[in-house]
């Protein structure tokens, strides 16, 4: 009986001793599962402090350029009020205007400065320094004037006007992402522009709705063929297509008998070309002239045609030199030269070897110099009409002399032109007359 009991005991100990045992299992199991996944919060709490440290720093990087790039932001700020608060009683504004007023006619740089200062006194919203910028972008050109399209294409911007910016007058803050920098050179009004970027300056008319100041800025591409070819110039530059005075034209009788002299008094120079994307345009330095009348225009740059934009009784010639001369008013004026297939031309022999083939800045080659009158005729016989820039944006009031008698180039010269098709086809008379000496 007394083992019987003991034995029952001893049942009874070795039961509690395996719960108590169990117990303490499961416990130290719970302890575990929570230390790992205290460990793991505090390793999470830890990564995400680093993150948060590291925000901290690179806020503070960020903010340190932020006040390095402030720095002359404040001080042009500060200059900027002082000179608005200088010139707000308006009497260096009047004083300039009255001076200005015994003008006949003001130059691009003379009219882009009355705008800025009219914007200075009176403020982005005043009509009279969005019409000076304007009649700065009419006078103006890419090519020779780039400085000043750019001031008075800004100048519309900061008016609040709807216009067209060259993507290389825009800072580098405001230039669309992956926007490529157009090429310059001289071609614009100096018949320029390039196709790769196809930037073109704005030539003052308005493509904006009444009222419409959004300030959007457009990039525009033409071309020779395609969905921005002549016939679709008309579509972002307006004069193209509703101009009255378009170039080129087709040179047909009957003619009006002219008095007009012209004569050029060219130099030999340097050696500057450009293939603008558009054409093989030569860079002139100053000193070479075009006289009409009298009256000086300086040779600004020519280039090349392939055929001929202008045509005689409807028929082109394989290609034209077209001269680009400007007088001190600013106003422009076409010597053209027609190419026809014959024996080879030496001077073009020059330009041929040295001409880039591909798109790209100006190239200066190593002592060649050029004579552009090596491009000309001995007569100076011309028909002579009223035109425009052959190119976008197709400004008028561009004076064209185009020679009578043709210079030849040998039909291999013409293929090696690396532009198959650059001429603009010929636009209507409209009642113009053309003349002839």
């Amino acid at each position: 009986m007394k083992r019987t009991i003991f034995e029952v005991i001893l049942a009874l100990a070795l039961v509690g001793a395996g719960a108590f045992g169990w117990t303490n299992w499961k416990q130290n199991q719970t302890a575990s599962k929570q230390v790992t996944e205290l460990k793991t919060a505090s390793e999470e709490a830890d990564k995400a402090s680093k993150e948060k440290t590291d925000a901290i720093k690179a806020a503070e990087e960020e903010m340190s350029a932020l006040r390095a790039e402030m720095a002359p932001l404040e001080k042009a700020a500060r200059e900027l009020t002082a000179v608005k608060g200088a010139l707000a009683n308006g009497a260096t504004l009047a004083d300039l205007e009255t001076a200005y007023k015994s003008q006949k006619k003001l130059s691009a740089e003379r009219h882009v400065g009355l705008g800025a200062l009219r914007m200075l006194t009176k403020g982005a919203e005043d009509a009279g320094s969005v019409d000076a910028f304007r009649k700065a972008l009419d006078l103006s050109e890419l090519g020779d004037r780039k400085n000043i399209v750019c001031a008075a294409q800004l100048g519309l911007l900061a008016a609040g006007e709807q216009v067209t910016v060259l993507a290389e007058c825009l800072p580098q803050s405001l230039k669309p992402e992956g926007a490529t920098q157009g090429k310059s050179g001289k071609d614009a009004p100096t018949e320029k522009s390039s196709e790769k970027a196809g930037q073109a300056k704005d030539n003052g008319d308005d493509h904006s709705k009444p009222g419409d100041k959004t300030g959007e800025k457009k990039t525009v591409h033409w071309s020779y063929d395609g969905e921005m070819g002549p016939e679709r110039w008309g579509k972002e530059f307006p004069t193209c297509a509703k101009g009255k005075s378009q170039a080129p034209l087709d040179i047909r009788g009957p003619f009006v008998k002219t008095r007009s002299v012209v004569t050029t008094d060219y130099k030999e120079g340097p050696l500057k070309m450009v293939n603008n994307g558009h054409t093989i345009q030569v860079n002139v330095p100053a000193g070479s002239k075009l006289r009409i009348d009298g009256v000086a225009y300086e040779l600004l740059q020519f280039h090349f045609h392939r055929p001929s934009e202008e045509k005689l009784d409807g028929k082109p010639m394989a290609m034209v030199i077209h001269f680009v001369h400007k007088n001190a008013e600013g106003k422009l004026a076409v010597l053209g030269v027609l190419l026809k297939e014959g024996n080879e031309n030496p001077g073009i022999k020059t330009l041929w070897a040295n001409m880039p083939l591909e798109e790209g800045p100006e190239i200066a080659p190593d002592a060649v110099t050029f004579n552009p009158g090596n491009l000309l005729p001995r007569e100076f016989d011309f028909f002579s009409y009223e035109g425009s820039l052959t190119t976008p944006p197709c400004t008028e009031g561009v004076r064209f002399f185009i020679l009578k008698t043709t210079v030849n180039v040998a039909k291999e010269q013409v293929t090696a032109f690396p532009f198959k098709r650059n001429a603009r086809p010929v636009q209507a008379l409209n009642g113009r007359e053309i003349f002839t000496n």
